[in-house]
Formats: structure tokens, sequence, C-alpha cells
């Protein structure tokens, strides 16, 4: 047997989804051996392909088999039974039925006796090789088989049931059946669809692109929703449109105010010599040619004001911040009119070009309040600790850790954070990390029960660490200056998260607890220089009490100005940046939009807004039209069930009930009367006696008596 005849003879042939227009599917026969330049596993391509499509519960199966093989070897049935066991979407079909062996036939399995499935089989007989080289009709093939089953002794009392043309009629009922039985799922979700867009439908009905008070209407629309998004994104009111994946819009802000900003004013780099220097230099200075018995007043003002000049730069960088925050803000909120792309433009370049107007004045007046500090220090202040006091205290130095005594022991931050140089959880989960005002507590889960290690913060210092190019954790470090180890055998202990604000809230928690950030080395002096330093700084302890004591004013009087600067900044930035820009887009926007002359351009719809209206317009349309079609389906096969009568098959059934003609009645031949049995006569049939008829109603038919079938 060639390969061309075994994938006639064993093709799994046609695969039919059940759609408005039917599609056919013709599959390959399994290949047993490859042949040629076939791949050694042609097999199992061939397999796996056949089950890709039969799988599909959409699909119905013809198990095509040739009649002149022996059934129990099919492989389309055995294909079929896998992957559909119930024989709810097989139909068997037996080809080449004309060229069965003298004496044989296939009876039984067209009667479904042999090998039974819920759908049946369905006899076929397709031209030959040699009617396709003789070009042999379409039609006349079609009479030769249906004469063929017709002459058949075995196949002509079933000949009604066979053939290419009842093949085709079982497929379309198939498909009437399978529309039959989706069209109310069908129906609901078309109504559905056109309930959820019946309000855009609304809109759109009479909708005139062009009209004036339309585009007018939509302006004012426009305008009212953009400034209620950005006042619900500053003020956090907004309840539907909770972010819960990020912070965003007003959080944000209020993170920069008070994590961000305060770090980044403890960062400011105070290098302890150089301003003992300083101190030192200006306490000569002041004294001449004089030997200093007092300590001077004007040394202290002239360090406090450097370092209080200092406080522009952080100032300035929180502006920044919260003005490219803000920006972000806008311009999210301005994405929602993407449907008019230059109104969002114009509407965006002008609440940013007057963001920007109020920066700089922010930036002017927050410049201003540091000039305030510097044009009057405030000795008398109640927060400071005066000159008796810093005498007094002239052998104790600031340390962060009294700022941490006045917290105690609680709790400043939990969190997770990922632990990069430890080797253990390398490649595992974040550990759960407890930051209190006196140490650092390092748990495997939030739920604190196994601590892996706790970490004291006395003398520890925290440093940036750059990511690695492939990486994208943002990373900081803890250390002991001194060069101790920090953990086990490790110098550092590498902290990161996967977010950047989580890494800069971490790091304000620490400035909290008093882990203040790595000071910058200053650069390798030569011999020279450090003999010039040795001598410009060498003093007597007259001088050394005298700069310890300015050391301690300084110390005192910019913690009063820092708390000030915290509390002053983020409240000009509030009331010149965020409220101004809020009132701007209530009173004035709309005026400026009104300013830019043309309108009508600014409410041009987009490309993508016009087909999408179309398409939507199309889709309402569409619904309606197939929501009309299914009723009058559901009218017609209602009618047609009334007047025909019922199949005698199950209604679950594929295969369609073609009407068979009633065979004509025998011709009337009068029979004499049966003569009644005398004496109960063994084997004589029983004739039931006539029943008088009772006087008040119909008489009483009899019952017929059990007669044997007539063979055909």
């Amino acid at each position: 047997m060639t390969p061309n005849s075994v994938l006639q003879y064993s093709k799994l042939a046609k695969i039919i989804f059940p759609v408005l227009n039917l599609t056919l599917i013709d599959l390959p026969g399994l290949t047993k051996v490859p042949v040629g330049d076939q791949p050694a596993d042609i097999e199992h391509q061939i397999r796996d392909m056949l089950l890709t499509f039969i799988s599909r519960e959409t699909c119905l199966i013809l198990a095509v088999t040739p009649a002149n093989s022996d059934l129990a070897t099919s492989d389309a049935l055995k294909l079929a039974k896998e992957v559909d066991p119930q024989g709810l979407r097989t139909i068997g079909v037996l080809t080449k039925l004309d060229l069965m062996d003298e004496g044989t036939d296939a009876r039984d399995i067209l009667e479904n006796r042999l090998l039974p499935l819920r759908r049946g089989y369905v006899g076929v007989v397709n031209r030959g090789q040699k009617d396709i080289v003789g070009r042999k009709d379409i039609r006349a093939a079609l009479d030769a088989e249906r004469r063929f089953f017709l002459s058949h002794p075995s196949y002509r009392h079933m000949a009604d049931r066979l053939g290419t043309t009842y093949l085709q009629q079982t497929l379309n009922q198939q498909l009437t059946n399978h529309i039959r039985d989706t069209l109310p799922t069908l129906r609901d979700s078309l109504q559905k669809r056109m309930f959820a867009m019946e309000k855009d439908v609304a809109e759109y009905k009479n909708f005139a692109p062009n009209d004036p008070g339309r585009k007018t209407k939509a302006l004012l629309q426009m305008v009212t929703q953009f400034n209620a998004d950005i006042e619900r994104s500053i003020e956090g009111s907004s309840a539907k449109s909770v972010s819960t994946n990020e912070l965003s819009g007003g959080a944000r802000i209020n993170r920069l105010f008070h994590e961000r900003f305060p770090f980044e004013i403890v960062k400011m780099e105070i290098d302890e010599k150089e301003m003992r220097k300083e101190i030192q230099f200006a306490i000569r200075n002041i004294h001449g040619v004089r030997v200093g018995l007092f300590t001077p007043d004007m040394a202290f003002e002239a360090i406090a004001k450097k370092q209080i000049t200092r406080l522009k730069e952080p100032s300035m960088k929180c502006v920044d911040l919260v003005v490219n925050e803000l920006a972000n803000v806008i311009r999210t909120c301005a994405d929602t009119m993407a449907r008019y792309p230059r109104l969002r433009d114009e509407l965006e370049r002008i609440v940013v070009s007057y963001m920007r107007e109020r920066e700089q004045v922010a930036k002017q007046q927050i410049g201003m309040i540091v000039d305030y500090e510097l044009a009057y220090m405030n000795t008398n202040h109640e927060d400071f600790i005066g000159f008796t006091n810093a005498e007094a205290k002239a052998h104790q130095r600031q340390s962060a850790a009294r700022n941490v005594a006045n917290l105690g022991n609680q709790v400043i931050r939990k969190g997770w954070l990922s632990v990069n140089n430890v080797s253990f959880v390398r490649g595992s989960k974040d550990s759960w990390f407890v930051l209190m005002s006196d140490s650092l507590h390092w748990y495997k889960d939030d739920e604190e029960k196994e601590k892996k290690y706790m970490l004291p913060l006395d003398g520890i210092k925290l440093r940036d660490i750059e990511s690695g190019f492939m990486s994208r954790q943002h990373k900081f470090a803890l250390f002991y200056p001194d060069g101790r180890n920090i953990y086990k055998d490790l110098k550092l202990l590498e902290l990161g998260a996967n977010n950047l604000d989580e890494v800069e809230a971490w790091k304000a928690s620490f400035l909290r607890a008093g882990v203040f950030p790595e000071k910058q080395t200053q650069p390798v002096q030569n011999e020279e220089e450090q003999q010039m330093t040795s001598q410009e700084t060498s003093m007597d302890p007259q001088l050394e009490r005298q700069v310890e004591t300015i050391r301690n004013l300084v110390d005192s009087y910019m913690r009063i100005i820092t708390k000030t600067i915290k509390d002053l900044v983020p409240k000009a930035v509030m009331h010149l940046i965020v409220n101004q820009v809020s009132e701007f887009m209530k009173d004035e926007l709309l005026a400026h939009l009104y300013q830019y002359g043309d309108t009508d351009a600014l409410m041009e719809e987009s490309a993508q807004e016009s087909q999408k209206r179309e398409e939507l317009l199309r889709m309402y349309h569409a619904c309606k039209e197939a929501l009309r079609i299914i009723s009058e389906v559901n009218m017609s096969t209602l009618a047609s069930a009334e007047s025909a009568p019922p199949p005698p098959m199950p209604s679950n059934d594929y295969r369609p009930q073609i009407p068979r003609q009633a065979p004509a009645p025998p011709p009337s031949v009068a029979r004499p009367a049966p003569v009644p049995p005398r004496g109960g006569a063994p084997g004589a049939p029983m004739i039931p006696a006539r029943v008088p008829t009772p006087s008040n109603g119909a008489p009483e038919i009899p019952a017929r008596p059990n007669v044997p079938k007539r063979p055909f």
C-alpha cells in the first residue's frame, strides 16, 4: 500500500466548526512510517496537529473509515474516542462501500449494531481514481451513488439515510441545532452589550460635530472635570480612583515635605574640623592684636550666618521636587481629555506656564525667609542655649544620640527590604525590618516571630550605593566608620528596595533614629599642607574653650533655624504654588482658553475618537439587528415546530429527521369473518367478544389482538 493510499484510507477527514458558515478542515491521515524527506517524528507531529483541532468542543468530528477495512483498527475512531468519549461530536462515515468483497456488506455497521456510535454512521460512495482521471461529473457521481444504494439488496431499505446528499443534510441540521441551542445565551449577551452602550449611544445619536452649542457645553464640562480631578488628586478625596499600587498626587507631595526635605537638610555636609578652624580664625581676627579674655559674640554671628545661608539649597530643591510632582498631576489629569488633543495641549500649557511663574515667586519668597533669618539673630529665643549654658557645657558636644534620647524606645518604621550582600538570603524574598530609636531588628516575615538579627544603632553611618547596570533596585548601606564588622564578617550591610521613594523614606527614618549620612572624605594632604594646618589649628586651652563655646552656640541656634525652615518652606510652597494654581484653574483658566481665539479648533475631535464613535454606533446597530434576527428565528422555529410532527429521535441528536413517506396501504380485499373457536382449541387466536353498548355513552373499542409482525 503506497503512502498516498494510506492517507486516503485512514483519513480523519473533516472537522466542522458550528459558525454561520461551516468551516471544513481536511486533516491528513496518520503516517506510520516517514517517507522521503519527512522527519522521523512525522507520526507524532500529525497526531498533535489532529488533536489540536478535534479537541475543541465547537467542532464536529467526521471519522472517515473505508468499508473494506476492519472497523476495529480505524485510527479515526480511535482518536475521536480519546477526545469525545461520549460521542457527542462524532459522526461515522463509511466510504468505499462499492469496493467490498462479493458476499460482504456493511449493513451491521450502518445500522449501528457492530460498533455503535451515538450519532450513527453515514455511508457514501465517492469517485474512484479512474472516474477522476476520466473527469466524471459530480452530478453523475451523485446519481451513480444513489443508484448503487437503491439497487443493493443490503442497503435499499436505508437508502434515504445514505449518500453524500444525506451527509450534507445532516451537517446542515447540526448547524441549525447548534444555532437553536445557543440562541438564548447569544440573546442575553447581545442585550447586556446593548444596555452597556445605551448611555454613550444616547449621546451620539443626535451628535453634531460642528454644533457650536455642543462645543461650548463640552468645553465647560472638560474644564470643570479637569479642575475636579486636580483637586481630588491633591486633597486626596477621590475614593473611586484611589491607586493601590503607588503614591500619587498629594500623598507624594506630603512625603516630599516630611521625609525628603528633612533628609536634604541633614545631608548638608558640615565638616567639623573645617568649622572649628573657621571659628578659630573668626575669634582671632576679631581680637586682633589683643589677647581675648572673653568669647566674642561676633564670631558666633559670622559662623551662624554662613550655616544659615546653606539652607537655601535644600529649600530650593524642595520647591523643584514639588513643582515636578504637580506637573505630573496636571499631565495625568489632562490625559483624560485625549478626545480633544488641542484642548488638552493648550490647557496643559496654560496651567504649567502659570505654575512656573508661581515657582519663581515661591523661590523668591523662600529666599527671603532665609534672608529674614540672616537679618536678625534672635539670641533671646526660648530654645537658644545662651552663652552661660554654652560655656558650662563646653566639654560636651552635641551628638545625634541626644536627639534620639527624646524618642525613647519607640518604633519609627516597619517594612520590607532586600539584603543584597548576605549569602543565605540572596535570591529569596525580602526580609522584614523594624527600625526603633536605638536598634534595627531583622525578622524573617511580618509576623515578627522569628528574629534573625538585632543591630544597635550607636555609631552607625549611612551611605548611598549605586545600582548595577542590570539592577533595578535602589540601595543604601549601613556601616561603622571605624571599619568594624557590622554583621558577621561583613563591613557593609546593603539594603535595597525596588522603589526609590521607599528607599528615601527609609533613609529619612534612619535620620530620626540618629543614623546620619557619611560625610565625604577630604583629599589626602601632603606633609607641607599638614604642617601648615597643624600650625593654624594649634590653640591654647583658653582659645580651645572659646571655640567649643561658639560651636555649641551655633549648633543650638541652627537647630532653631532648621526647625523654622522645615516648618515654613512647606507652608510657603503650598500657599504660593499649589493653592494659587488651584485658584487660577477655578477662576481664570476658562478665560485664558477663550483668549485663545479659535475655540472651534480647540474642540476639534481626534481621528481616534471619531473612529471610536462610529465603531460604537456600528456595534450598537449590529447588536440591534442581531436581536431582531434572533426574534424572527425564534418565531419561525416555533411555527415550524407547531406544524411539523414531533421527531422520532431524541432532541439532542444531531442527525436530521427526514420525513419518510408512509407505505401505500394494501388493496382492501374482502375477508371472511373468523370462526370463533369451539371448545377452546389450543393455538387458536383469542378474539374478544363484542360488548353491548352502554346506554349512557359511546361503545368501548375492544383491544387489538397480539398478532405477530410480518417480515419484510
